[in-house]
C-alpha cells in the first residue's frame, strides 16, 4: 500500500489536488496500476474529499477507463464501418482464436485481453488496433501473428518493429494550410502588429466559419467571449475527433502543431484570455508526449507564457487534456463537463459557453482545423481569405478521404469543390456511395455526385467515405446503428432508448428476423431522435440510416425475410430460467403458439 499510496500522492501533486482534474488523475493511475481498483477509488476519494461513487461514475462513463483488471497487452480493434470493409473482423478473429479468448476477455494469466474500439482514427491506413494506447496500422494476417508472437514472448512495446507504429499523414491535396511551409511565431508576430481589435477586424472580415461541423461564425464566438462579464477566459481546442471517418485533425496535431497552438494563443489575444486547453481523444495518446514537447519549446522561445513577443498585456499558455473514449465529448458543452472532471454529458443551453463555460466563466471552444485557419488570416488578412472558396463558405477545408478508392488521405479544397471532383481525385473510379460527415452526416447516391462541399450544400466536419460497388448499405447502417448505441451518454430518454431500440432493430432484420414493419418503425424513430433529444448526437444518429433506407431501399429490402411482424422478444426462452429452477421442462410449462 505504500506504493500504491506514494504513486498517487505524486499524480495528486501534479495536478494541485484539485477535484476537476479528476479525469486526468484517473488517466494517470491507470497507467501506472492497469485498472482503477477499489482501494485506488477509496483512496483518490478520501485524499480529494469527494465521493467514492463519483470516481466509479467516471469509470463506468469512459470507455478506456477500467474498474476491472486487464492484460498486461491491451488490444483494442477499430470498429469503423471503413475498417471491417478492410476485414477488421476477421483479423480480430484471428487473434482471440490464437489465444483462445472471446471478444472482451482477459487470457487466465494476465497477459492479454482483447476488445474492440468505435474507431482509432486512422481510417486512411486500416485496418487499425491500438495495443496499450498506441496504434497499429494497416494490419494483415502475417502482421497479426507477429503481434501475437510478440506478445506470447512478453516483448516490450519499445523492442517492436518501428514500423508496427508507423503512423502516415497521406496528404494527398495541399492548398492553403497544408501547402504553406509554418514559421514559428509569424502568425504571432502578425497579430501584435495589428493588434487586437486589428485582429479582429480581420477575423470578421474573414468570414471564417467553425471546421468542426456546425459551421458557427468564429468572429462572432470571439466576441461574445471577450464582451461577456467573467473573472477570467478559456480557450478550449477541440481535439476530440471521435466521428467515424475522420482523421484530419490528427494529421495537424502530429504534423502542424505549431500552427494549432498558434492559433490558441491569437484567440486568447482576442478574448483576453490567459489560459488554454487542447482536449485531445483518448485514442492519440500517442500524440501526448511530441505535443508537450512541442508546448515546451515554444514557451522556450516567448511564443506562449508571460509578455509573448515582447508585450507585457499579451499573457497566455496551454496545458494539455486528455480524454478517455467518449464520443459525445466531442460536443462542446459536453467537453466542457469533461475538462471539469465529470462525466462528459451535455449541458442545457442557453447559456452558451463563450458567456458560461469552463468553471462557468466564458470560454471559446474551436475546433483544430478552425484555430489553424485563425493563422492565416493573421498572416495573409480577412480580406485575402474570404476571397478563396464561396460566398458563404470561405477558405478551404480539409477532407478525411477514406473507403473504397485507390489514394485514401488528406484532401484540402477550395470551398465549392464537387463530390465528382473529389472521387476523380482520389482513384473512386466505381463509388456507389458516398457518407459525409461521418456516421451523423448524409449519404450521398451517384445521381447526387454533382453537389458541392460548402455550408450552403453539403456541409462536413471533414469525413468522406467511399462505399464501391458491390458494398451492401445495409452492412454501413448497421455499423453506424451500433456506434451510437454505444456511445450515447445517456443523458435523455430519446436518445438513451431511441438509439437503442433502433440498433435492436437493425440486428434483428440482420438475423433474418425483418418484415416491413421493422423499416416503418426505423423510420418513426428517426423522426423521434431527429426532433426529441437533447443534443446533437441523438439529433443526428438517424440521418444515414434514413437517408440508406431511401436511397438504396434494395438493401434494405432484400433482407426482410417474413410477411408478419415477429415478436423480437421470446417469452418462452424468457422463461428457461424459472423451468430450471423449478425442474419443470413439461409441455404445460412452455409457451408455445398453441397456449
Amino acid at each position: 500500500m505504500a506504493t500504491l499510496d506514494s504513486a498517487l500522492d505524486r499524480i495528486l501533486a501534479h495536478y494541485g489536488r484539485d477535484p476537476s482534474a479528476l479525469l486526468q488523475i484517473l488517466r494517470d493511475a491507470q497507467e501506472a496500476f492497469d485498472w482503477i481498483s477499489p482501494q485506488i477509488r477509496d483512496a483518490l476519494a478520501g485524499a480529494l474529499d469527494i465521493p467514492a461513487t463519483r470516481i466509479g461514475s467516471l469509470t463506468q462513463f469512459y470507455a478506456h477507463l477500467y474498474d476491472e483488471p486487464r492484460g498486461k497487452y491491451r488490444v483494442l480493434f477499430s470498429d469503423n464501418i471503413t475498417d471491417r470493409m478492410a476485414d477488421a473482423p476477421a483479423l480480430m478473429a484471428r487473434m482471440l482464436d490464437h489465444f483462445g479468448l472471446a471478444p472482451g476477455e482477459t487470457s487466465a494469466d494476465g497477459l492479454v485481453s482483447i476488445a474492440k474500439t468505435s474507431c482509432t482514427g486512422m481510417c486512411d491506413q486500416g485496418p487499425a488496433l491500438l495495443v496499450n494506447n498506441r496504434a497499429v496500422t494497416r494490419l494483415t494476417p502475417e502482421r497479426i501473428d507477429t503481434l501475437c508472437a510478440l506478445i506470447r514472448a512478453k516483448t516490450p512495446l519499445d523492442h517492436w518493429p518501428p514500423g508496427f507504429f508507423l503512423v502516415e499523414d497521406n496528404i494527398r491535396r495541399a492548398d492553403m494550410l497544408l501547402g504553406s511551409p509554418h514559421k514559428p511565431g509569424e502568425a504571432i508576430r502578425a497579430a501584435l502588429a495589428r493588434g487586437r481589435d486589428g485582429l479582429f477586424a480581420e477575423m470578421r472580415k474573414s468570414n471564417l466559419r467553425g471546421r468542426g461541423g456546425a459551421g458557427f461564425t468564429t468572429a462572432v464566438k470571439w466576441e461574445a467571449c471577450r464582451d461577456a462579464p467573467g473573472e477570467a477566459r478559456y480557450v478550449v481546442c477541440n481535439a476530440d475527433e471521435g466521428e467515424p471517418g475522420t482523421f484530419k485533425d490528427r494529421v495537424l496535431l502530429q504534423s502542424y502543431a505549431g500552427r494549432v497552438f498558434e492559433g490558441m494563443a491569437l484567440a486568447g489575444y482576442v478574448t483576453g484570455a490567459q489560459k488554454g486547453f487542447l482536449y485531445l481523444r483518448g485514442e492519440y495518446s500517442y500524440l501526448r508526449a511530441p505535443l508537450e514537447a512541442k508546448l515546451a519549446e515554444m514557451r522556450r522561445d516567448n511564443l506562449l507564457g508571460a509578455a509573448i513577443g515582447g508585450d507585457a498585456s499579451f499573457t497566455f499558455d496551454i496545458d494539455l487534456h486528455m480524454g478517455a473514449g467518449a464520443y459525445i465529448c466531442g460536443e462542446e458543452t459536453a467537453l466542457i463537463e469533461s475538462l471539469e472532471g465529470k462525466a462528459g454529458k451535455p449541458r442545457i443551453r442557453p447559456p452558451f459557453p463563450a458567456t458560461h463555460g469552463y468553471l462557468d466563466q466564458p470560454t471559446v471552444v474551436n475546433n483544430v482545423e478552425t484555430l489553424c485557419k485563425a493563422t492565416e488570416i493573421a498572416i495573409q488578412g480577412g480580406a485575402f481569405y474570404a476571397g478563396q472558396g464561396t460566398q458563404q463558405s470561405t477558405g478551404t477545408k480539409i477532407l478525411s478521404v477514406s473507403g473504397d478508392c485507390a489514394r485514401p488521405g488528406l484532401y484540402e479544397y477550395p470551398f465549392g469543390v464537387s463530390i465528382a471532383q473529389v472521387l476523380e481525385d482520389c482513384g473512386a473510379s466505381d463509388a456507389f456511395a458516398v457518407q459525409i460527415g461521418g456516421a451523423a452526416g448524409f449519404c450521398l447516391a451517384p445521381h447526387e455526385f454533382d453537389r458541392r462541399i460548402a455550408f450552403e450544400d453539403v456541409p462536413t466536419a471533414g469525413a468522406f467515405m467511399v462505399f464501391g460497388e458491390g458494398r451492401d448499405m445495409f452492412d454501413a447502417a448497421l455499423n453506424f446503428a451500433q456506434f451510437f448505441e454505444h456511445e450515447s451518454c445517456g443523458f435523455c430518454t430519446p436518445c438513451r432508448v431511441g438509439t437503442a431500440i433502433v440498433a435492436r432493430i437493425m440486428n434483428k432484420i440482420d438475423a433474418g428476423h425483418g418484415a416491413r414493419y421493422e423499416l416503418n418503425e426505423l423510420t418513426r424513430l428517426h423522426d423521434l431522435l431527429r426532433t426529441s433529444s437533447h443534443c446533437g448526437l441523438g439529433q443526428t444518429a438517424t440521418l444515414a440510416l434514413h437517408d440508406m433506407m431511401q436511397k438504396f431501399a434494395p438493401a434494405f429490402e432484400r433482407r426482410l425475410t417474413l410477411k408478419d411482424f415477429e415478436p423480437g422478444f421470446d417469452l418462452d426462452a424468457a422463461l428457461a430460467e424459472a423451468r430450471a429452477l423449478t425442474g419443470r421442462d413439461d409441455a404445460s410449462a412452455h409457451i408455445g403458439a398453441d397456449s
